[in-house]
């Protein structure tokens, strides 16, 4: 049951938790970490590690995707960013890196301010598809109409439309908008849709014949939502929440197991870890993978929330640069601060809590922070 506190007298709110507020908590079992499998399928489409590349340009590019794809997670190309803007776009990268903070917004906001071509987003998605890896590509609700034939026609494998808060009920005055649930049901590829932040929203893009719903606003290490429109999502509420939707979907649709894929605030394996025994099947990474000596932001990290033209929703950061890509998915690790070997942290976490695979790791039992709560 949820709890509810008064704020004052004309207002309560529910009580709700980060992921630094929860600990996992060892049980009576315990296994050998090499015994445990990291394995995860949506659809059709398997991989030996719940690993996402978010789709943000700093993160990545069509190389990273391939490089992603090749140590057996999923990159997500942005098909709405400079990839698919500029025919060479390392010179825009390197300005944008070089500028001090007070001046990267208003750069960004003009490098994408180039319109997006077509036939740009027909060329990286071969790019991909031509290295033999899953291809998976990124549209907000706002673009999804103007582009996805050009997608689909260039055979993209999974498609993502990612945006701060994406609604299967959006309504406006100005336009049609998106009908999430005849797209969905007339696309002949699978759909990961988000983000949704509490059961009831997760619920209805689940009705919409989502393969998976992404959990949270993205974004965590460069966002400004909070401090700019005062939204934000405790994230181990909201996976939690989203995975009690999951259940309740499977048993109104006769058992179809929607993905739930846990988006932004997870700088460190340790939140990267509590994702999954919170409910999420897998995670969508930013800031971590940035890191890589292989990001095209070489240690500089943005988002799409900081190009908006008129409110931008967030910044650029300096996330440093902390090894290669297998380094942060694999290890070796050097430092003890969470920032390389995820997947060592999962098999670690699972073998000291009994668990084999991800789907029974999600009963693992976790307590709250007493420190941390009201």
């Amino acid at each position: 049951m949820s709890q509810e506190i008064e704020i004052g007298l004309g207002k309560k709110g529910r009580l709700a938790y980060s992921l630094d507020d929860i600990s996992i908590v060892p049980s009576r079992r315990t296994r050998d970490s090499g015994d445990v499998s990291t394995a995860w399928q949506v659809d059709a489409y398997e991989f030996d590690v719940p690993v996402i590349a978010a789709p943000m340009d700093s993160v990545t590019s069509p190389a990273t995707a391939i490089a992603m794809g090749k140590l057996g997670g999923l990159g997500v190309l942005d098909l709405e960013g400079m990839w698919t803007r500029y025919e060479d776009p390392q010179p825009v990268f390197d300005r944008i890196a070089a500028l001090p903070a007070d001046e990267a917004t208003s750069a960004i906001q003009r490098a994408y301010a180039e319109p997006i071509k077509p036939e740009l987003i027909t060329m990286r998605l071969h790019e991909i598809r031509d290295a033999g890896v899953t291809v998976a590509g990124a549209l907000s609700p706002q673009r999804t109409q103007q582009f996805y034939s050009t997608v689909v026609d260039a055979g993209v494998d999974l498609f993502v439309i990612r945006g701060t808060v994406v609604s299967a009920e959006h309504v406006s005055n100005t336009h049609e908008p998106l009908n999430l649930k005849r797209f969905i049901y007339d696309l002949d590829v699978p759909v990961i849709v988000g983000g949704a932040a509490n059961y009831t929203a997760a619920l209805h893009l689940m009705r919409t014949g989502a393969a998976g719903v992404l959990v949270g606003f993205g974004g965590g290490a460069v966002s400004a939502t909070r401090t700019t429109i005062g939204v934000e999502a405790p994230m181990a509420t909201a996976i939690a929440d989203v995975a009690e939707a999951r259940r309740d979907y499977m048993d109104e649709s006769g058992g179809r197991y929607v993905q739930v894929i846990a988006d932004g605030g997870m700088g460190t394996s340790g939140s990267f870890v509590k994702a999954f025994a919170l409910g999420a099947d897998a995670v969508m990474l930013g800031a971590p993978l940035a890191r890589a000596t292989e990001a095209p932001g070489k240690g500089m990290h943005w988002g799409a929330e900081a190009r908006h033209q008129t409110l931008p929703r967030g910044y650029r950061t300096n996330v440093g640069t902390v090894g290669t890509l297998e380094e942060i998915l694999y290890g070796p690790s050097h430092q003890a601060d969470g920032t390389t070997n995820f997947i060592g942290a999962l098999r670690r976490a699972m073998a000291s809590t009994g668990y084999v695979d991800l789907k029974s790791f999600q009963r693992c039992g976790v307590a709250v922070n007493a420190h941390r709560g009201v």
